[in-house]
């Protein structure tokens, strides 16, 4: 069994100004098809989106056969967690040994970056993350015995983080790799 894959890109981008589910590089790209074949690169599949903020705007940008499931999160604006949560129960659909979580504001996330926190094996009972210079951050592999618990634990803007401690994730070092840098103001 393989990994899923689920980009979360839910938010307003009330920093940013706009929905960063909306946003494009400098070369035109669009954020949101740059995480999904990113996280389809690195093996993952299928990948599961969630959408929120101009879901349909949104949506409108992925390819027809860019994603298999788009989960478009009603209750968006109460943070990370709920978005994390839609995620995961859509994950509990399919048949996949684990989750691989990313979010869409990271520029220089790569397919060789998952594929390390992912490592050679994935167990359902997996709980990793990248860090960056000792600095967790994203992807994070939640292996499916990990999901019921995760799911109950939600709440707020901060995702999986408490979790993550409480359950001694191993960290897999990536700064040699990406910065692990999300943007969240527009650049100037």
């Amino acid at each position: 069994m393989t990994p899923c894959g689920i980009l979360l890109a839910a938010g307003g981008g009330s920093r940013m100004g706009t929905p960063k589910a909306l946003k494009f590089d400098a070369d035109g790209r669009s954020w949101l098809r740059r995480g999904v074949s990113t996280l389809r690169d690195a093996g993952c599949s299928p990948v599961i989106v969630v959408l929120g903020a101009r879901a349909a705007d949104a949506a409108a940008l992925l390819l027809p056969d860019s994603t298999d499931t788009l989960v478009v999160e009603s209750d968006w604006q109460k943070g990370m967690s709920e978005s994390l949560r839609s995620g995961l129960e859509a994950a509990q659909n399919l048949d996949a040994v684990a989750a691989v979580i990313t979010l869409v504001d990271l520029p220089d996330l790569d397919t060789t970056t998952i594929t390390r926190v992912i490592g050679p094996t994935v167990q359902s009972d997996d709980l990793r993350r990248a860090v960056f210079h000792g600095t967790p951050g994203h992807p994070v592999v939640i292996g499916r015995d990990h999901w019921p618990a995760l799911i109950a634990s939600l709440a707020g803007d901060s995702g999986a983080n408490a979790y993550l401690r409480t359950h001694h994730a191993d960290h897999v070092e990536c700064s040699d790799l990406s910065t692990g840098r999300d943007i969240d103001y527009p650049q100037a």
